[in-house]
């Protein structure tokens, strides 16, 4: 027997003894686990991760009940000159979106927050098992690079995109033990193709008090909830710069919008959303005509302000 088949001999009969003295199952849907992994996890659950599919608000990521529309820009109304097809950007905007931007230029997220890719999100963030931090950095790897094809270049000020984590409150990370969207955004950074044109920048963005948790409350509630929770400590660290917002999760946007906008407030150039999984609703992608009433308008505008879900 060569040296390579007796290693692989020597390693399965490791790993059988390994699971016949200390069984172990999977953490997800509690069926054997058959190999030595620092995750228990199955390769069925791992496998069943998959990324969102579907037509989804290219502005705040929410899922959407048509394929697609025409959103005619200020080039496609009426100016001559260039083709239909350059006077007409294609775009897949919810109602909210098209008549109230968001504080943030974009929010993107790999999955759904159900089934298994909710269940590992909380393997690391409730049971602590620190390995599911890799898995989740690749997914979010996968979304950035993505996303990063829409950032800028760069501006007079910085070439690079300052990657900021939504922080939590002192005394939740000192229970946990760490902050999950930093340890994902890290593992991240690692899979980038170019990770030096990111800049992980920690400490910058402060939760100055604890919010509890959403579940329950009102939109306008949590809202409130959120109303003052962050604070920037040294504006010059994010100055005209490009800032890339990490998470774990995006439910209803409200801790994406305030984040968003304190930074902005700071002197953030822009900001751009990613997290592992959001929380989808379906929402209209009716096209707004040009000429509604400009109450109506600003009734649109109060409400995307009442639900915060989009800042």
């Amino acid at each position: 027997m060569s040296d390579h088949g007796f290693a692989g001999w020597a390693e399965r009969v490791a790993a059988t003894l390994f699971f016949t003295l200390f069984p172990a199952d999977c953490r997800i849907c509690g069926s054997p686990l058959i190999k030595v992994s620092r995750l228990p996890v199955c390769d069925t659950c791992l496998i069943a991760l998959t990324p969102l599919q579907g037509s989804y608000c290219t502005v705040c990521g929410e899922a959407l009940h048509l394929p697609a529309y025409i959103d005619r820009g200020e080039t496609g109304r009426g100016e001559t000159g260039g083709s239909e097809a350059d006077r007409v950007a294609v775009e897949t905007r919810c109602l909210l979106c098209q008549r109230a931007d968001p504080p943030f230029e974009r929010a993107v997220a790999y999955g759904s927050y159900d089934g298994e890719l909710r269940d590992l999100i909380h393997l690391l963030k409730f049971q602590q098992v620190r390995p599911a931090s890799a898995v989740l950095g690749r997914m979010l790897a996968e979304i950035i690079a993505n996303l990063e094809q829409a950032m800028p270049v760069g501006t007079l000020f910085c070439s690079t995109i300052t990657v900021i984590p939504v922080p939590l409150y002192t005394r939740k990370q000192s229970q946990r033990g760490f902050n999950q969207a930093e340890m994902i955004a890290r593992d991240a950074l690692k899979q980038l193709s170019r990770p030096k044109r990111f800049d992980l920048c920690t400490g910058v963005l402060l939760r100055r008090r604890e919010t509890g948790s959403q579940i329950g409350l009102t939109r306008h509630q949590r809202r409130e909830n959120m109303r003052g929770a962050f604070a920037v400590s040294d504006p010059t660290r994010i100055l005209n710069r490009d800032i890339l917002l990490i998470d774990d999760v995006y439910t209803t946007g409200t801790t994406a919008s305030e984040c968003a906008r304190v930074l902005r407030r700071a002197g953030a150039a822009r900001v751009w959303v990613a997290t592992v999984a959001r929380t989808l609703k379906i929402s209209d992608v009716i096209a707004l005509p040009e000429n509604l009433p400009e109450n109506l308008s600003e009734e649109v505008s109060e409400d995307r302000q009442r639900v915060a879900a989009h800042g």
